[in-house]
């Protein structure tokens, strides 16, 4: 039996949440939760709410990310065997048993503290960990062709937006849901980046995505109008009223959306530092930009108004 040290252990505890990609819900949510308080108007002071509400409500998403993180891992030894041998599990640093433990403790964590927020930001933490775990459980939405990106576009998305925005507004205004809207399209077509290096592995074990169905550059083309027009409607939703005017700049995205079906297109490659392409990546950093961008807009707009 391998032996294994300390600092090995806990390193494969940390490579199994994927620190990383648990960046996304803490900066998105942080920046529509500031968007919502300003927006809103809320009659907290700001520096009173960022320990008792905002951190632990981007926790609680983040936790809930890492928990999805490690429970995919469980259901995708066979793949990663293939495709990602160096993930904690398939190289024997973290057994199936204690990914399973730590899979369980961070989901009750994240519903914890979505507790502490509100009902409606529970609800939605409740709705998320639903598509999370049906999307690596039987009947496995990630090996269905078209539904998994919808199970990763809306939870990130969609749900992942009106929770935050939860915080201190209400998730059915027109706002929240078209930006929320647009995140879910952007994220639908983004997320086939992640396909490129399991291609091999996905067709051996039955998982059907654009890539391996259709090959990187069609897959590319398919997706491009869910990345891109998102972008280019705001004029226009701006035109008839939906939206603010100063939401124009979001539009500017459409640009690096285009550059990430390019990268997909030009022989994309797996990154030295990360674990994905470099399409995947600066799909991150898109989605990066725009919670940030949004967030500043906003409160600049509602300051002035």
């Amino acid at each position: 039996m391998k032996t294994i040290g300390l600092k090995q252990k806990v390193k494969g505890y940390i490579d199994l949440i994927r620190p990383f990609t648990l960046l996304a819900p803490i900066i998105v949510s942080t920046c529509i939760m500031i968007a919502s308080f300003f927006y809103n108007k809320s009659g907290y002071e700001l520096n009173s709410i960022w320990l008792t509400i905002i951190i632990p409500a981007s926790f609680s998403l983040a936790i809930l990310n890492s928990a999805s993180n490690a429970l995919n891992q469980i259901t995708d030894i066979k793949s990663d065997k293939i495709s990602k041998p160096y993930r904690p599990i398939t190289r024997g640093d973290v057994t199936t048993f204690e990914a399973k433990i730590i899979s369980i403790i961070l989901y009750i964590i994240a519903f914890s503290l979505s507790i502490l927020i509100n009902y409606i930001f529970m609800v939605f933490v409740l709705l998320i960990i639903l598509f999370t775990v049906t999307y690596s459980i039987t009947p496995r939405m990630k090996d269905i062709l078209f539904f998994n990106q919808l199970w990763v576009g809306i939870p990130r998305g969609l749900l992942g937006i009106l929770a935050s925005w939860s915080v201190f507004g209400s998730p059915i205004e027109t706002l929240p849901l078209i930006i929320g809207i647009i995140a879910t399209s952007f994220l639908i077509g983004g997320s086939i980046t992640k396909d490129i290096i399991d291609i091999e592995a996905d067709k051996k074990n039955g998982t059907k995505t654009l890539v391996n169905i259709y090959g990187v550059r069609k897959a590319a083309l398919m997706a491009l109008p869910f990345m891109v027009f998102p972008f280019t409607f705001i004029p226009i939703l701006i035109d008839i009223g939906v939206l603010q005017s100063y939401l124009w700049w979001l539009t500017l995205l459409a640009i690096p959306s285009l550059l990430i079906s390019y990268l997909m297109i030009k022989n994309d490659k797996k990154t030295k530092v990360l674990e994905n392409t470099s399409s995947w990546t600066l799909m991150y950093v898109t989605y990066f930009i725009f919670a940030s961008s949004f967030s500043i807009l906003t409160i600049l707009g509602s300051v002035a108004g």
